[in-house]
């Protein structure tokens, strides 16, 4: 696999450091020598050029007409909104993904097909998890869409209903139940009846 990182940040750099450190071929854009010498580890094996990221030469000279992959994470929206347009358009790369600070503009762009990771968001997430000790919850994400799961202990309410008599947040399921023994049972018969001492696993999409 080919990969090509624009942008040689904290992001970028770990990025590239990391995907090195496993094997993959990468190349890396930095916008000066300097940024790429103090960012990237002394042993970095990939290829390195350094210069204007949106400049199509540059983008050539660094490998995008042959690479597979191509993450463009500057610390700059409209120059990684720009990069991933080039890469899916005008070259062709099959997997594009975009860092995008602003959470508003992520989601417009990811409904027009860019696949795009929102550190701003990601990290509201987290802390919002972090602080409700009474749930506990991941977030997984598939390609530019996440799924929130939330693991509750079950209300004294719920307590021989069945999953069609809950209540749901838009976009929300329940996914499986946690038995008192410890097996999980994940939910596809909505018949199936909460009993006293389950866990509830919820999913929604967000």
């Amino acid at each position: 696999m080919n990969v090509l990182v624009v942008g040689c940040g904290k992001v970028g750099s770990r990025l590239a450091n990391t995907l090195c450190d496993e094997g993959i071929d990468v190349s890396v854009i930095a916008r000066t020598a300097a940024e790429a010498d103090k960012m990237l580890e002394p042993d970095f094996k990939g290829s390195l050029l350094c210069g204007v990221p949106i400049d199509q030469d540059n983008l050539k000279k660094a490998g995008i007409e042959s690479c597979d992959v191509v993450c463009a994470v500057t610390d700059d929206d409209n120059t990684n909104i720009m990069v991933s347009q080039l890469a899916k358009e005008v070259y062709g790369v099959k997997k594009v993904v975009s860092r995008i600070l602003d959470p508003e503009r992520g989601d417009i762009f990811a409904h027009f097909g860019l696949e795009t990771v929102c550190p701003t968001k990601l990290t509201v997430e987290a802390i919002c998890s972090a602080i409700k000790p009474m749930l506990e919850e991941k977030y997984v994400s598939f390609g530019s869409h996440m799924v929130r799961f939330t693991t509750m202990e079950i209300p004294k309410e719920f307590i021989g209903m069945t999953p069609v008599d809950i209540e749901y947040e838009e976009n929300e399921t329940l996914y499986a139940i946690i038995r008192a023994d410890s097996t999980m049972e994940i939910v596809n018969n909505y018949n199936v009846v909460m009993r006293e001492g389950d866990k509830l696993i919820f999913s929604k999409a967000i």
